[in-house]
């Protein structure tokens, strides 16, 4: 049975559930066979995920959006708009904050939980002002000397002719470059769907973290279905082949730190994952910001131009 039945299923049950009255000593033995019941279907639903149920995860309606780790994880949090240039693009969402009591710049990837909002941020596909945007408010990091905390979630960057012809692909080549040479430290964070530049415009940094239900690939398993067999329909059949998941790019070393999920999603228990994550970070910051700007630029270089080294540990 596929992820998504099981879901309905479990669902189904939950509704069932809180149907019964709790003050009739009838349903106290229904209860419990339910309850039980729903554990059992979670525990062989999510006990052994394929690649394609993994994308299924990382595009969750219900999956928090980076909007909510920013409410989360931040205080003071004063959003700047604008790229000086052009427009202000809202699937890009960037500003300063409070990170521990640390001033930081936060620069994330926004999609919607209602196809309102999902149309307000383009469906977390950046347009060029966003990437300048972007630009604009990682130079300011470095003047002020604050270290950049990302965080990816989209398809990847909007394809559409407007985009194209005002500069989409410079200006995410000038976010790769400007990333690189950026003397403050950098902390990516992979929290859903990772697509391509787009992607990877926002990942370029000391650490790359990715939610262990996130996915980070070339591109969607939809368009590489579509490019290598001209079918679309055979996604999941891609998914296996692309090594998009946070274990597989662990293994290869793309990616520095997995943090875990329940086996439903990270929107099944928030305040657990967010809880994790605020610790992973504050102990990656503080090594970062301890380190010498000549040799945390030195090593950012070899990260990313030297072949990755699988992860043994």
């Amino acid at each position: 049975m596929s992820l998504t039945f099981m879901e309905k299923l479990i669902e189904q049950l939950k509704k069932q559930l809180l149907s019964l009255d709790e003050s009739d000593i009838k349903n106290k033995a229904l209860r419990s066979e339910l309850t039980q019941l729903i554990a059992d279907i979670q525990q062989e639903a999510y006990k052994k995920l394929e690649p394609g149920d993994k994308v299924y995860l990382a595009r969750h309606p219900l999956r928090p959006t980076a909007k909510d780790y920013i409410d989360t994880l931040f205080t003071d949090f004063i959003e700047m708009h604008g790229d000086r240039c052009y427009g202000d693009d809202q699937s890009i969402v960037g500003g300063i904050g409070c990170f521990c009591g640390m001033p930081v710049t936060i620069i994330a990837q926004v999609k919607g939980k209602t196809l309102e909002e999902n149309m307000k941020h383009n469906f977390g596909m950046p347009h060029p002002e966003g990437y300048r945007k972007t630009l604009r408010l990682a130079r300011q990091a470095e003047k002020f000397n604050r270290p950049i905390i990302t965080f990816i979630d989209t398809p990847g960057a909007y394809p559409g002719i407007g985009a194209e012809e005002r500069g989409q692909g410079s200006a995410i080549a000038n976010c790769l470059m400007t990333f690189m040479e950026l003397s403050v430290p950098i902390i990516a964070v992979v929290i859903g769907e990772g697509g391509s530049g787009g992607a990877l415009a926002l990942g370029v940094a000391d650490r790359v973290m990715m939610l262990e239900h996130s996915i980070y690939s070339v591109l969607s398993p939809e368009g590489f279905a579509s490019i290598l067999w001209k079918d679309s329909s055979r996604a999941k059949e891609a998914a296996k082949l692309m090594k998009l998941t946070a274990q597989d790019l662990y293994q290869f070393g793309v990616i520095d730190i997995v943090i875990a999920e329940p086996a439903g999603g990270i929107h099944t228990q928030v305040e657990l994952v967010m809880t994790q994550l605020k610790k992973v970070l504050h102990k990656e910051l503080k090594r970062l910001i301890h380190q010498e700007k000549n040799i945390l630029l030195q090593r950012r270089y070899e990260k990313f131009r030297n072949k990755a080294t699988p992860n043994i540990n």
